[in-house]
């Protein structure tokens, strides 16, 4: 009987600990709830490079420069600032931004945002600097991203696009609308093609005795597929659809490189940045650390990131995991 009521208790124990914890989460939500609502979602970051590039600088000379050297550094740089702040307004300012993309470029969404934004400050004497970074992806999703990229060209902003590790495929895409294209010696420059591969499970199906049906209206609605039986009317088609794309990105090249040798580099192929540079796909080798280091001698140069908070809805699957371990140590 006392072993009974022992695994009763155990029980009433566990249901209470759930209990309190479902409470506990529920409150939590409402309050993540509240506390978001009616409030941005999105918030666009500003930093300030030369102040970066300043900060730098007096670390290393506090740490280094004897006391008298330093304290006419200090000195020097004050005078530097009071004669900065009563200049006028700094017309040629350099905007830099990110792009990290991945197979979807993802990225697009805070590229579009924060283009958004500047176009409402930018001028002609401004210059805007993208760190590009990308192996390229959807056509869909890169065109958009390239799309983004020539609202500057069609205001005149001059646009620099800096590569230091990979701009291929779609990456490219975007590269090639600058007006000045700057990579690292060991950049990654091109694959100007397009690629569709797929399996197919055709055979297997059929040995298997197992029938795939698929219906469609319009001749072309699927022209290769992964479990049917493709024919060469299909494959003929798909083939087509790829090379009107390749044709639409050389043109897209053209428009905004015309010293390229198009039927030369649009391979598929890609090259290093030395390599990349006889092929007039870059117009220099330097890397961006070089570039706005440089730059920031003559202008004032401000990153911009737009960064878009995610929902509590995606938050979700972090809080059913925890639900799952918790689970677990109460079994």
């Amino acid at each position: 009987m006392s072993h009974i009521s022992g695994e009763l208790m155990l029980f009433a124990a566990k249901v209470l600990i759930l209990f309190l914890f479902i409470v506990g989460l529920l409150v939590t939500i409402i309050a993540l709830v509240a506390k978001n609502r009616g409030r941005n979602q999105n918030r666009l970051i500003v930093n300030h490079l030369n102040e970066k590039y300043d900060e730098m600088k007096e670390i290393l000379s506090e740490n280094i420069l004897p006391k008298k050297e330093y304290k006419k550094y200090l000195k020097a740089q004050k005078k530097a600032r009071q004669a900065k702040e009563k200049c006028e307004y700094q017309k040629n300012n350099v905007y830099v931004l990110d792009f990290d993309g991945d197979m979807k470029a993802s990225a697009v969404s805070d590229l579009r945002e924060a283009i958004t934004a500047l176009l409402q400050i930018v001028t002609e004497q401004d210059e805007v600097v993208l760190r590009l970074e990308s192996p390229g992806g959807l056509v869909p999703n890169y065109g958009l991203a390239a799309a983004q990229l020539i609202r500057l060209r069609k205001r005149n902003i001059p646009l620099t696009i800096i590569i230091d590790k990979v701009a291929a495929s779609g990456g490219y895409l975007m590269a090639c609308t600058g007006c000045k294209i700057l990579a690292a010696p060991f950049a990654i420059i091109g694959s100007i093609g397009v690629v569709m591969q797929l399996p197919n499970f055709h055979r297997l199906l059929k040995n298997k005795n197992v029938d795939y049906v698929q219906l469609t209206a319009g001749d072309h609605k699927r022209t290769v597929t992964m479990f049917g039986e493709n024919t060469k009317a299909g494959e003929t088609k798909a083939q087509e659809e790829l090379e009107a794309v390749h044709q639409s990105f050389k043109n897209l090249i053209q428009t905004y490189r015309q010293t390229i040798d198009i039927k030369k580099i649009a391979t598929g192929e890609y090259w290093l940045g030395e390599q990349a540079l006889h092929l007039n796909l870059i117009d220099a080798i330097q890397t961006s650390d070089d570039y706005l280091f440089e730059k920031s001698k003559i202008a004032e140069i401000y990153e911009i990131q737009h960064e878009s908070k995610k929902s509590f809805l995606s938050k979700i699957p972090f809080l059913s995991s925890a639900l799952t371990r918790i689970f677990h140590h109460i079994a």
